[in-house]
C-alpha cells in the first residue's frame, strides 16, 4: 500500500519463503522455513543460505529435478514421442518410462550431491534397471528397480552425460530416424544457448524415400537440402551438433551404420568455429570453454525460478551469477544461491490499482 505503480518493491519474508519454496519444492514452505519467515530472519544473507542448503538436501527437492529437467530438456515431450512400430518394435511404455526416469534420477544426484553442471555433459555414471542396461548394453543389472551404476570407461565416453540417454535421443528423433536438425536445434538452444531462427514458410521436405539402389546419407540428403540458400544460412549452424550424436540411432541404441546401412560421419564444427568428430570431441570442445554451457544452465534455471522469460534487463544478474559461481567450478548450489539472492528473484513491481466495481 501506497507505492506507486511500477515501483519495485522487496517481497516480504513470508512471500519470499514461498518464492523459495515453489522454486525448490514445487511446494509450499513447510514449518521451519515459515518460522524463520516470520521472525523476520529472511533478510539474512547467512539465514536464507542455510535454508536454501537444508531444502536441497531434503528428499522433496527431487521436484526440483523433475519439474526443471522436464521443461529444460524436454522430458515432457516424451509423452508424446511414438517411434514407429516396424522400424523399432522394441520400444514399449517399459521404455519410454525408463529413459525418463534415468535423466531424472541423474540430474537429481547432481543437485543432491552439489556437484558441478558441467557434469551433466558427461560423467562416469547413469541410473538405469535391466530393461535400460539391456538396450544400452551395459551387462550384470537385472531386475525392474533403478540402481546407480558406473559405466565401463569405453561406454562412458559414448553414453556418459545427457548426450547419450535415451530421453534426449528419443525426443530428438522422428519416429522412423534420426534427425540431425532436432538434435542440432536442442543442442543450440539448450547447451549453447545460442536458439537458430524461426524456420522461413513453405519449407520443402527432406527427400527421404528407401526406393533408391542406394539410398544416400544423411548428410548427403541435409546438403542436398541446403541447396536452397534460405535454408542454407540457418542449417550451416544446426546441422553440425546434430551429425555428433548420429552414433545413436532414434531410439538412443548405439550404432556404426545409418538406417541405411550407410557409413556414419560425425564430423562438424560449432557456431565458434571450434571442430569436432562425434560426440566425444563435441562433449570435450564444450567442457573447454565451461562458462558457455554454464550461463546456458543459469539462464534456464533463472526463467525456471522466475516463472517468465528473461528481458534484456536481466542480462546482469545471469552474469553476475556465472561470474560468481566460477571459482566453485559451477556447482548447483552456487548456481541456485545466486538466483535466491538475486534482484528479480527477492524484487518484484507494484502493480497497478485496479478500478473499483
Amino acid at each position: 500500500p501506497g507505492i506507486a505503480p511500477g515501483t519495485p518493491d522487496r517481497l516480504g519474508d513470508l512471500e519470499l519463503a514461498s518464492r523459495i519454496a515453489f522454486f525448490l519444492w514445487s511446494s509450499i514452505p513447510d514449518d521451519e522455513l515459515l518460522e524463520v519467515a516470520a521472525q523476520g530472519q529472511l533478510q539474512d544473507p547467512a539465514m536464507v543460505e542455510g535454508q536454501v542448503r537444508r531444502m536441497l538436501a531434503d528428499p522433496r527437492s527431487e521436484a526440483l529435478a523433475q519439474n526443471f529437467a522436464g521443461q529444460w530438456l524436454y522430458l515432457r515431450n516424451l509423452r508424446a514421442v511414438v517411434p514407429d512400430a516396424i522400424t523399432f518394435p522394441e520400444f514399449d511404455e517399459n521404455l519410454r518410462e525408463a529413459f525418463q526416469q534415468e535423466t531424472e534420477l541423474f540430474v537429481e544426484s547432481l543437485i543432491r550431491e552439489d556437484r558441478s553442471v558441467l557434469d551433466l555433459l558427461g560423467s562416469g555414471y547413469t541410473f538405469v534397471n535391466e530393461r535400460l542396461a539391456a538396450h544400452y548394453g551395459i551387462p550384470n543389472v537385472y531386475g525392474s528397480h533403478f540402481r546407480r551404476v558406473s559405466l565401463p570407461p569405453a561406454l562412458a565416453e559414448q553414453r556418459g552425460g545427457i548426450f547419450g540417454h535415451g530421453s534426449v535421443l528419443t525426443v530428438t528423433s522422428y519416429p522412423n530416424r534420426t534427425s540431425p536438425v532436432l538434435r542440432g536445434k536442442w543442442i543450440l538452444n539448450n547447451i549453447l544457448g545460442t536458439p537458430p531462427p524461426d524456420p522461413p514458410p513453405n519449407v520443402p521436405a527432406l527427400v527421404d524415400k528407401k526406393t533408391h539402389a542406394k539410398v544416400a546419407t544423411m548428410r548427403e540428403r541435409m546438403a542436398a537440402h541446403r541447396d536452397n540458400p534460405v535454408c542454407a544460412a540457418c542449417h550451416s549452424m544446426i546441422d553440425p551438433p546434430g551429425f555428433a550424436l548420429e552414433r545413436f540411432d532414434a531410439i538412443g541404441r548405439g550404432r556404426v551404420v545409418d538406417e541405411s546401412f550407410n557409413q556414419l560421419d560425425t564430423s562438424g564444427v560449432l557456431p565458434d568455429g571450434t571442430a569436432f568428430d562425434g560426440v566425444v570431441e563435441l562433449r570435450a570442445a564444450l567442457v573447454r570453454k565451461p562458462e558457455r554451457f554454464a550461463s546456458t544452465v543459469t539462464e534456464k534455471l533463472l526463467t525456471y525460478a522466475l516463472g517468465r522469460g528473461l528481458e534484456y534487463y536481466d542480462a546482469p544478474v545471469a552474469r553476475r551469477i556465472i561470474r560468481e559461481a566460477a571459482p566453485d567450478n559451477y556447482r548447483w548450489s552456487s548456481l541456485i544461491l545466486g538466483i535466491v539472492e538475486s534482484t528479480p528473484f527477492q524484487m518484484r513491481r507494484a502493480e497497478a490499482e485496479r478500478p473499483g466495481p
